[in-house]
């Protein structure tokens, strides 16, 4: 059995389905990108995951047991920092810990996270609020929270999509050196194609919406590590990257009208 199996998934508000029959398994240590337009349903997929939303439909089983509301095996980073403001770097970061390991003394808490710190880069902000950070730190700091209660998965939501290109390439390149170094299985939403090939195992394209599906998972065939400045020299990098666009520009809404269709003749027959 895979470390995250979903299976059947569906949400739909009346008559009307967002995604239906969607499922995909995630491995352990495995990190995986899902691309598809907006309304296709990535980030209700993410907060079903998260156990902060409830499926009309199907199951999640994750390391063997039911996801069944929000959990600290599981960190979320989403696209607002979502920080406390009246708390510091350290205490937002700490807030979770103790949640984590509540018989931790106060000088324990304060180590483990300083290790969280240290490892996104934000030696030295640890006693500034939100308010004297820059977008790209507070992304930091969020990223630092979700790793310290060391979860069983992370799910990222388009955490780096509100950031200038330099601070979302930095912290891009953050995230490839933890996530290498903690093994860290991770389902991330992205419309980003070449943020996709830079992180992703494997990539989940979505179909368009109403009924949106997972139309075609793509393995990530370029070696790790992977660098930033080097991987579009990979005669790979250029296939992959135009068949993923492609599937954006073209084929998911068609793919959609030939579900339709496959599935009018389907009761026709029966």
């Amino acid at each position: 059995m895979s470390f995250l199996q979903v299976q059947g998934l569906a949400k739909r508000y009346g008559d009307a389905a967002i995604f239906d029959r969607v499922d995909f398994a995630i491995e352990q240590g495995e990190f995986v990108c899902v691309i598809g337009h907006s309304g296709c349903g990535k980030t209700t997929i993410l907060n079903i995951l998260a156990g902060l939303d409830v499926a009309s439909a199907g199951v999640v089983v994750m390391d063997g047991r039911e996801v069944c509301g929000p959990s600290l095996e599981r960190g979320v980073v989403f696209q607002g920092h979502a920080l406390m403001p009246w708390l510091s770097v350290m205490s937002n970061v700490a807030f979770g810990v103790r949640s984590r390991w509540p018989q931790w003394n106060r000088l324990q808490v304060q180590l483990h996270c300083q290790k969280y710190i240290d490892m996104v880069g934000l030696t030295g902000a640890e006693h500034k609020k939100p308010a004297q950070l820059s977008g790209g730190m507070k992304q930091r700091v969020g990223i630092a929270r979700a790793f310290a209660i060391q979860p069983k998965m992370l799910l990222l939501d388009e955490p780096f999509g509100a950031l200038d290109a330099l601070t979302r390439g930095n912290i891009q390149d953050e995230l490839v050196r933890i996530c290498a170094a903690t093994r860290q299985t991770v389902f991330m939403i992205t419309h980003d194609v070449d943020e996709a090939l830079l992180l992703a195992d494997r990539i989940l394209l979505m179909s368009t919406g109403p009924g949106a599906r997972i139309a075609e998972t793509v393995g990530n065939p370029l070696s790790k590590p992977r660098m930033r400045q080097e991987i579009h020299h990979d005669p790979r990098y250029y296939k992959v990257r135009n068949h993923l666009v492609d599937f954006l520009v073209n084929r998911s809404k068609t793919y959609q009208l030939e579900e339709y269709r496959h599935e009018a003749r389907r009761r026709r027959r029966v």
